[in-house]
Parts: structure tokens; C-alpha cells; sequence
């Protein structure tokens, strides 16, 4: 347990940080699964402004720390990859 204030503070502003990247992260997952439910639907075009969506808030989700950078980079592969074989079939 903290003893001194600085371990507090630290503890409050940890919090405070948790709070905040959960919704991001819940907010970044929300735009994956709506391009994934697109992708299901097989509509291609819903699914191309869902991934553009979905890349843009991953991105975004790096940008703030919540990811790594290869980790947003590797999903966006992944997605994109989904898509063109959406487009191929």
C-alpha cells in the first residue's frame, strides 16, 4: 500500500489513465467489430468506409499509446487483407 504522497498521486493519476484508455480501446474495438459485421453482410462497400474508419481509429489508438505501433499496423494488415478478399470473391 502507498505510504507517502507521491505514491498516491501516482496511484490517482494511474487510475485516471485507466479510466480514459478503456473507452479508448472499447471505442477502437466498437469501429473493428463494425467493419467486421460489414464484412460478414458481404457488402462491399459499407465494409470499405468501415475499414477506412476502423484503420483511421486504430491509427488514432497508436497515436495515444493505447497500442504499440506494429501492433496498429499489424491489425490494419489484417484488415485490409479481409477486405480484398472480400473484393476478390
Amino acid at each position: 500500500m502507498a505510504n507517502n504522497p507521491g505514491a498516491k498521486k501516482a496511484i490517482r493519476k494511474i487510475a485516471r489513465r485507466t479510466e480514459v484508455n478503456k473507452a479508448r480501446r472499447s471505442r477502437m474495438r466498437t469501429f473493428i467489430r463494425k467493419f467486421e459485421e460489414a464484412l460478414a453482410a458481404g457488402d462491399a462497400a459499407v465494409a470499405k468506409t468501415a475499414f477506412v474508419e476502423a484503420q483511421s481509429e486504430l491509427m488514432r489508438a497508436v497515436g495515444k499509446g493505447v497500442l504499440h505501433k506494429n501492433t496498429g499496423s499489424r491489425k490494419v494488415s489484417r484488415l485490409a487483407a479481409q477486405l480484398k478478399k472480400l473484393a476478390v470473391a
